[in-house]
């Protein structure tokens, strides 16, 4: 596949959706192939290159997770022990959760906590603590081991772990731990480091329709370790190279075990219907595709997404970052278009099944998790579900949140477990299952692999 074709799909890709800067990079083949398209602001634009900054959002977890690993492999992290073990300051709304989960449970998202705690801790040494000091506001969901749920309060808290563990600040332990030892010389947390260098701005989509620019361009600090890290196409791409590799860097130190690489890439727990894929590992999503296995996590900024995929079994990595509005679907399109023409892997979304007025109508309600609140409706021909973030957690936010999610098309898939598939709109493409309680009763929706429970119908 030559660098002109993958030129070619990225840019028409990018000017189908909207996006105004995005960069690519692909390991195939012993080779890399870069295309970088647009802007990096359509307020202030500079042209997108190999160097220019993104932010990685939640791919952040998987520097988290690793630098645990170097930590459990040097003996100063047991996987199986007691997140209190580390952080014995850690209070919960769920004392009996408090005390029996694990590290494991966090890196898997088995933790049973809600999503996040919606709070602003400052800049300063201390933002970590002081979140953990507010996780007692978090819901617990379920008892630690029993479900997964995605949650970024759980990595944060991983991020309090490396630092009382190494002494440093997180920022700090990612660097010595991960960063320096890679090379990985393009990726910050600071904007200070950022500022001084290319980088890109989120967007979003103006009151008139037209591109604006995503403000603030940052959320606080006390969310580094779950989505914080700002980097480049190139320093991403290495950083898939590593984990497709023995454990070394490109200069031959032995940073992490092959072993510890393998044991992140292995199922922890089961996904079902999850569009995050069919399991967890350590930090990694972990799919099948046309027979295939493959190994990813993406992320979520203001108005910038990211995406990385590696497949093992045929050293192959993808990696995607762009800063539209449309990023989700974007990356989607150019990550199936990769695995088809460098791999032969093709993916599809599975076929609804048609309307079921029964089924929707006991389906059809309100469910909500401790940011945001799904609308599942039905009007007698289609069920639809939209997204939106709670007012209260839009009045107390200081910063400027995403805007809420449309209304956008359903359907029940085959099978028996109450999977569903939403068929347009931002959410295109998202899998998941409705939950039952022992009477057989709907009182739970997964979506993006978060528990929402069903609110009760007014009386």
């Amino acid at each position: 596949m030559s660098y002109a074709t993958l030129s070619a799909f990225v840019e028409g890709t990018a000017q189908e959706y909207g996006t105004p800067g995005v960069a690519v990079g692909v390991w195939a083949d012993g080779q890399e192939f870069y295309a970088c398209h647009g802007v990096t602001s359509v307020e202030n634009p500079l042209p997108v290159d190999r160097d220019t900054l993104f932010q990685l959002g939640s791919v952040t977890k998987t520097h988290t997770a690793t630098a645990v690993m170097r930590l459990v492999e040097e003996g100063r992290i047991d996987l199986d022990a007691p997140v209190r073990k580390y952080v014995p300051e850690l209070v919960l709304s769920d004392e009996r959760a408090a005390a029996d989960m694990t590290v494991l449970n966090l890196l898997n998202h088995t933790a049973g906590l809600g999503w996040n705690v919606i709070v602003d801790t400052g800049e300063g040494e201390n933002a970590l603590a002081d979140f953990v000091a507010r996780m007692t506001e978090l819901e617990q969901l379920a008892a630690p081991g029993t479900r997964a749920s995605y949650s970024q309060a759980g990595y944060n808290l991983v991020g309090r772990i490396l630092e009382n563990v190494t002494g440093l600040t997180y920022e700090q332990a990612i660097a010595s731990l991960v960063l320096e030892p890679l090379g990985l010389s393009n990726s910050f947390f600071a904007p200070d480091d950022v500022m001084t260098r290319r980088f890109a701005v989120g967007h979003d989509f103006g009151e008139d329709g037209t591109l604006a620019v995503s403000r603030p361009w940052r959320v606080f600090r006390a969310n580094n370790p779950g989505g914080g890290l700002t980097s480049s196409v190139t320093d991403l791409l290495r950083w898939a190279r590593f984990h497709l590799g023995d454990g070394r860097a490109e200069d031959g130190t032995k940073v992490l075990s092959a072993e510890a690489l393998h044991q992140m890439k292995e199922p922890t727990v089961e996904l079902v219907a999850s569009s995050l894929g069919d399991a967890f590992g350590i930090a990694w999503f972990l799919r099948e595709v046309d027979g295939v296995r493959t190994v990813e996590h993406g992320g979520s900024a203001r108005g910038q997404f990211a995406a990385l995929h590696v497949v093992p079994e045929r050293n192959f990595a993808v990696v995607v970052l762009n800063a539209g509005p449309e990023g989700t679907p974007f990356n989607q399109a150019v990550v199936r278009w990769a695995f088809e023409n460098y791999l032969g892997l093709v993916e599809k979304d599975p076929e609804p099944l048609p309307y079921d007025e029964a089924w929707a109508r006991e389906v059809a309600g309100a469910y909500e998790n401790d940011a945001m609140t799904l609308n599942v409706v039905t009007d007698g021909a289609g069920l639809t579900i939209d997204a939106v973030i709670k007012p209260e957690v839009r009045a107390a936010s200081e910063t400027e949140l995403p805007a809420d999610y449309a209304p956008a098309a359903m359907g029940l898939l085959p099978g028996d477990a109450d999977e569903y598939i939403v068929t347009e709109g931002g959410l295109a493409g998202q899998r998941g299952f409705f939950s039952r309680d022992e009477s057989g009763a709907i009182v739970g929706i997964d979506l993006a692999g978060r528990l929402f429970t069903r609110v009760p119908a007014a009386s």
